[in-house]
């Protein structure tokens, strides 16, 4: 038995009125037929209860901790308590719940940090309904960065990569408007994001030698400056300093033909510039079994790569897919993880 397998992953169950429910329910319900990693639930026992019930599902819940739940997992749905403040409807998202939503990704984290978990996964929180609580951070990739600095006393810097079966795609600047990223963007942003997304294929992946293409900003890669000066003037450079550092990296590439098959041939992940270059390609290749991982961070972190979806939550047709995905590449990724280290 490896260290990791005798410790759960530790799942938060996202906003308690979307759909993170269901499809926790729904992998832990096919954990055999799917080979579902063991994960330990932080949330409402008595609100899952509840979605189990309106579902149809027949599941016993137990309620634990990461000490007993991969030996609880085979027979009950191990859940690690964090009540809602208020009663939850599925579908109908709530202020007053954004403090139990918040609160089990903390847990999470002190897990993991810990050594009690192998890895965070999380399943979706809704943005709007945090930021009308008070929450002050973007979103979970930037609040898991927190986390981090507030366990370590080291700031990091959070790298977001969609992770498919075809495609792995990495955005450099995420979560604001297109007329901003031309700001936005910088050499040492650019070459952050390159060299921590390398080292998490060496380290966590177990790429050896990761291969990254480098997307150019503007159609053609700038057209030798014809359609825009910053593929030369600004990503160019960093290439070309990434390569004296020793990695495996080319670009800028013009987008418009980085990702038919035999170009993806050719490399480990596509660096981009914004958030659509790197998104659509992504889920157009995996749209069901694409995984958001946060590199960067000092713990794991995996999650589906889609939101809480209020409007099918509790209706017993949300598919489970891209959850399982993160929770077996989670599972990978600490499995490879714990054997760099040995």
């Amino acid at each position: 038995m490896n260290k990791t397998s005798g410790r759960p992953i530790a799942l938060t169950m996202g906003d308690p009125a979307g759909i993170g429910l269901d499809i926790s329910l729904a992998v832990w319900a096919r954990r055999e037929t799917q080979a579902t990693p063991p994960f330990l639930l932080i949330g409402d026992p008595a609100v899952l209860s509840a979605r189990a019930k309106a579902l149809g599902q027949a599941v016993r819940i137990t309620e634990t901790d990461c000490l007993d739940a991969c030996g609880a997992f085979a027979d009950a749905l191990p859940v690690l308590p964090v009540r809602c403040a208020a009663p939850v409807i599925a579908g109908q998202a709530d202020a007053a719940n954004a403090s139990a939503a918040t609160a089990a990704i903390d847990t999470a984290v002190r897990l993991v940090m810990a050594g009690e978990a192998t890895a965070v996964a999380t399943n979706p929180i809704a943005k709007a309904v945090l930021y009308e609580a008070g929450f002050r951070f973007p979103g979970h990739t930037e609040y898991l960065a927190h986390l981090a600095e507030k366990a370590t006393g080291t700031p990091v810097l959070p790298v977001m990569m969609l992770a498919g079966p075809k495609l792995r795609a990495v955005p450099v600047t995420i979560h604001i408007p297109l007329k901003e990223v031309p700001g936005a963007l910088t050499q040492g942003l650019i070459h952050q994001t390159c060299t921590i997304t390398a080292a998490d294929l060496r380290n966590r992946f177990g790429l050896a030698t990761p291969r990254l293409a480098v997307a150019g900003l503007n159609p053609h890669a700038g057209e030798g400056g014809a359609l825009g000066l910053e593929d030369d003037a600004l990503i160019r450079p960093v290439v070309d300093r990434l390569r004296a550092e020793g990695l495996d990296v080319v670009g800028p590439l013009p987008a418009d033909t980085m990702f038919h098959d035999r170009a993806r041939e050719t490399y480990d992940a596509a660096i981009c510039m914004y958030h659509d270059q790197a998104l659509i390609p992504a889920k157009a290749l995996g749209f069901d079994d694409s995984v958001n991982v946060t590199l960067g961070l000092p713990f794991i972190r995996t999650s589906p790569d889609h939101g809480t979806a209020f409007g099918i939550a509790g209706k017993g047709i949300a598919r489970e897919d891209s959850l399982l995905a993160a929770l077996r590449l989670a599972a990978e990724l600490a499995a490879n993880t714990e054997g760099a280290h040995r």
